[in-house]
Order: C-alpha cells, then sequence, then structure tokens
C-alpha cells in the first residue's frame, strides 16, 4: 500500500509540473499562423464580443466569405457577401476568357449605426463593389456598385456620419461617398493623403505601399499599409494623423518573417492586436495575430519587433468543420445544398449539379465541351490546408461520355488531377500534371469498373509543397498513381491551392459524373 501511495504522490508531483511547465502552458496557448490555410486580405470589427472576418477569394463563387470567432482564435465561416460578382464571360469561363488572379479583390469590413458593410473592387469589372446588410450572419446583402475600381480601399466612416474611402499604391488617395455608399458624393474631389506611404521603409521598392485600412483611435488616425522593400521582406507601415486629412506621419511597424498586411483589434478586456498575413508557398497566404502594445501614441507590433509563436489566447481547435469539412451529400429538408466551405470555380451552371438528383451523391454534368480543366465549368472546390492534409472522394463513372474526365484535382496553374477519362467505349485512370503549367498525362491504367476511388495527400510543412495522388478500387487498399506533383503558388491565380472535384467533356455534352463523398483529413499516410 505504502509503495502504491508513493506512485500516486510521484504521478501527481508530475502532473502538477507538467501542468505549470512552459510547454504545457505552450500547447494551451493558441499558435500563430492562427489560420494555416489561405484566408488573405482580412479586414476585422468586433461588435460586443463577437469577431467577424471578410477575406479574399477572388474568383471563387460564391464570394467574399464571412467568418464569425468568439476569440479570434477559433473561426468558422458564417456566409458570403455575393453568390456571383457578375454575369460575364471571365465570370462564367465562356469563349475562352477567365479571370484567375482577378475576381474580387481586398474587401474592407465595418459596422456603423446597426449596419454591416463589406466593400471591395475589382479589376474583372472594373467596380468598387458595396455590399450591406442589418444581418451579417442570415442577410440578406443588398449590393450596389460602382465605377471606378478603388485599389485596396479601406471604408471609413467619420464620428459624424460621413463615409470615406481611402485607397491606392505609393500615393494613396481620399475620396468621400454617398450617404448611402452607391457612388462618389457629388462635387466630392480626390485628394492626396499621402504622396509616398512607402517613405518610412527606405527608397529601394520593390512593392509600393498598399492595403490600406485606417482606424481610429483615441482621437487618432492610424492608417496600416503593407510595402516590400528591394531585397528585404513584405513590411508593415503605419502612419498617424491628428485629422483625418492629415498631415500624416509614418514609421515601420513590423519587419519580421514577412508577415504583414492587416490592421487593428480589441478584445473585450482591453487588448490589441494586429491581424496579418503571411505568403507561405503552395497553401497559399495565411493569417497571424501579432499582440500590439501602445507607446507614445504608437502601436507598437510584436514581441521585442518580431512574431511570437504562441499568444495569449485560446487554443485552436482545428480548422474543421469551420474552414473546410467533409462532405457525403446526404441533405436533410431546409438543409442548403452546399455547405459554405464549398466555393465554385468562376460562377456555376447551377442546370449542371445537383444533390436532390441522386440522393446521398453530387452529380456534375456536363453541359459543352471544354478544351482543359482550367477552363472546365463547374468544378467544386475547397482550401487545402497545412501543414499537411489528405482530400478523398468516390466516384461512380458509368455515365460519362466518350471524351469525359472526372475526378479529383488540386487547383492553380500548376494544377494536378486524378480522374478516370473514357475512350472508345473505355475508361482509364490518369493522372495529369501541369507543373511544368502544361499539361501532361504523367499515366494511364484501364478501369474496368464503374465505381473509384482516388486521394490526394499534400505536404506543406515547411514549404515542402508536394502532393500524392492515390487510387483504390475497394476504398480500402490505396496504389500510388504517377510521380509526386511539386505545387507551386503562381500570381496568375493568386490563390493557394483548392481540393476539387470536376467533370468536363472534350468531344459531347451530356455525360455526368456522380460523386459518393468528400473527405478532408488534418494527417497524411506518408513517412519521412
Amino acid at each position: 500500500m505504502r509503495h502504491f501511495s508513493a506512485r500516486l504522490l510521484l504521478l501527481g508531483a508530475l502532473f502538477s509540473f507538467l501542468l505549470h511547465s512552459p510547454l504545457c502552458a505552450q500547447v494551451k496557448q493558441a499558435q500563430n499562423p492562427i489560420i494555416h490555410a489561405d484566408v488573405p486580405d482580412m479586414s476585422i470589427i468586433r461588435v460586443g464580443a463577437t469577431y467577424y472576418m471578410s477575406s479574399t477569394t477572388m474568383h471563387m463563387s460564391p464570394g467574399v466569405p464571412i467568418m464569425k470567432s468568439q476569440d479570434l482564435v477559433n473561426w468558422h465561416l458564417v456566409g458570403y457577401a455575393h453568390d456571383t460578382l457578375a454575369s460575364m464571360d471571365e465570370l462564367t469561363l465562356s469563349n475562352g476568357k477567365s479571370t484567375y488572379g482577378r475576381g474580387s479583390w481586398a474587401s474592407s469590413l465595418r459596422f456603423h449605426q446597426g449596419r454591416y458593410y463589406v466593400t471591395t473592387f475589382a479589376q474583372t469589372t472594373g467596380k468598387t463593389h458595396v455590399y450591406s446588410t442589418a444581418d451579417i450572419e442570415k442577410g440578406p446583402w443588398k449590393a450596389v456598385s460602382f465605377k471606378p475600381s478603388y485599389h485596396d480601399h479601406s471604408l471609413f466612416f467619420e464620428d459624424d456620419g460621413r463615409a470615406y474611402m481611402v485607397y491606392g499604391a505609393g500615393m494613396l488617395r481620399l475620396v468621400e461617398l454617398t450617404a448611402d455608399l452607391s457612388g462618389v458624393k457629388p462635387g466630392a474631389r480626390e485628394q492626396v493623403l499621402i504622396e509616398n506611404a512607402s517613405a518610412p521603409a527606405g527608397t529601394g521598392i520593390a512593392l509600393p505601399a498598399e492595403g490600406s485600412q485606417l482606424f481610429k483611435v483615441n482621437g487618432k488616425y492610424y492608417l496600416f499599409n503593407i510595402v516590400w522593400p528591394k531585397g528585404g521582406m513584405r513590411t508593415v507601415v503605419v502612419h498617424r494623423a491628428d485629422k483625418l486629412t492629415g498631415p500624416y506621419e509614418g514609421r515601420v511597424a513590423l519587419q519580421d518573417l514577412g508577415v504583414a498586411q492587416g490592421g487593428l483589434i480589441d478584445t473585450p478586456d482591453g487588448r490589441w492586436f494586429a491581424y496579418l498575413f503571411r505568403d507561405f508557398g503552395a497553401v497559399g497566404r495565411i493569417p497571424y495575430l501579432v499582440p500590439v502594445t501602445w507607446a507614445d501614441g504608437w502601436p507598437v507590433l510584436g514581441v521585442g519587433g518580431k512574431v511570437p509563436a504562441t499568444l495569449d489566447l485560446p487554443v485552436s481547435r482545428g480548422l474543421v468543420p469551420g474552414i473546410v469539412a467533409s462532405d457525403n451529400f446526404s441533405r436533410k429538408a431546409g438543409e442548403p445544398a452546399l455547405p459554405l466551405v464549398w466555393q465554385w470555380n468562376h460562377n456555376p451552371a447551377n442546370a449542371l449539379w445537383s444533390v436532390k438528383e441522386r440522393p446521398g451523391y453530387l452529380r456534375l454534368k456536363t453541359g459543352r465541351v471544354d478544351t482543359s480543366f482550367l477552363l472546365a465549368r463547374n468544378t467544386l472546390t475547397q482550401r487545402t490546408i497545412g501543414p499537411v492534409c489528405a482530400g478523398a472522394t468516390a466516384l461512380d463513372v458509368s455515365h460519362l461520355r466518350d471524351g469525359d474526365v472526372a475526378g479529383l484535382a488540386l487547383l492553380q496553374k500548376r494544377y494536378g488531377l486524378i480522374g478516370v477519362k473514357r475512350e472508345k467505349g473505355r475508361n482509364f485512370l490518369v493522372l495529369v500534371s501541369a507543373e511544368s503549367e502544361r499539361p501532361v498525362e504523367v499515366q494511364r491504367l484501364p478501369l474496368a469498373q464503374s465505381t473509384v476511388y482516388f486521394k490526394t495527400e499534400c505536404d506543406f510543412t515547411d514549404r515542402r509543397d508536394e502532393a500524392t495522388f492515390f487510387y483504390s478500387l475497394d476504398g480500402a487498399s490505396w496504389k500510388r498513381l504517377g510521380g509526386p506533383l511539386k505545387m507551386a503558388y503562381t500570381l496568375p491565380h493568386f490563390m493557394g491551392y483548392r481540393l476539387g472535384l470536376f467533370t468536363y467533356a472534350t468531344k459531347t455534352a451530356g455525360g455526368y459524373a456522380d460523386f459518393d463523398y468528400f473527405t478532408i483529413d488534418q494527417q497524411i499516410s506518408r513517412k519521412e
């Protein structure tokens, strides 16, 4: 009994040590990045004790995702500002046109007099778009747009209710809007706010100051921008002024790890953070939080000028199912056809997909002949997530027509896909790689059954950026097809890799594929 009691005391001491050790404390804390997935150009507000965030998804539909959190760390999707940005060839992948890397860019999220506003701008339409609602989680959203397209603008409401936008690159300008934000106020003149906002970072500038986000704190105005000195890293520059119209004085606020572009947010208990993002290879641009203190009226970012690895915030519970999620495509009465985690590559053709025609399956139908995967409509996507993830699906290919291709893809300019191609009445397993930016069929095998299982595993650890594709004939035993895909973040697409389900025709429209499920996992089977 004495030995048993001694063991209990020893175990108790060990437990107490672990509980109060730095290691345990570190495990209990949030860690940077707070989201290891492509959630760039964040704009965050707090309403009461609840935080809302908008982000960029460019050519995806629906667009301008809205996320919610109670702790700045654990986020989940609650909606989108728009179903489609507009209807034009570039957005519908028609007549050989696309809007990859364009669509709706950096948004600005604000709450004013009981109403939520999300503004964005688009090279594709040449307009500034304004969406507003009284209920950010349920909508509906009112949409207005006007010319021109104000680059990287920040929406700002002055204390007297007047609305403004700060915008530009290098030279930043200010313009006043109408009270309903439907356009520029008649008679209002655009004025230069800061002649050279890049100046605090030096003279050799590769990327001039942009990504404006304007805030008013304790009667002073603070303007956040990103700038990239030549031979250096992405840098946060902050300007401040006593009046909205200036004059502004600026300084470098953070230069570490290339973490930059974002703004300020405070907590109900009076703490401050800067929300920023970091370009992190093929997974995309990933969000970070940086503690902020105040000194002499300036926000001081970081801990000793550095981005901390951990934060005094609740630990993350993971990105599943708030940001990405598995889906068995079974729907109960009243449930949406597609959960919010899904986005279409460009505007969908809604007549050509269904989760009702065969209950428990996603049916993707071909409605035209396409020349390539990147120009095919109705590729249904979710984000990849880091440091590793795996996406899998099962599909019935018994209704493909000659020339049809269907399967699982990793969408970016240098994409990879594993699928079934039907040729002369026969089905083949194919692995296609566009690592060279031209699609190459790496391997093919004959397929003698109508149901097949596909999986891809992505390793973003330390920017390894490598994907491997697998197939199975029974859903249990997996075999690798082809070699690894070296993923790369390319500016023409301007987006982290997406997992995608697809079907398209190269000869005759009218075929379809049925997808039984999609799963996403934060583990992979590959060994070091």
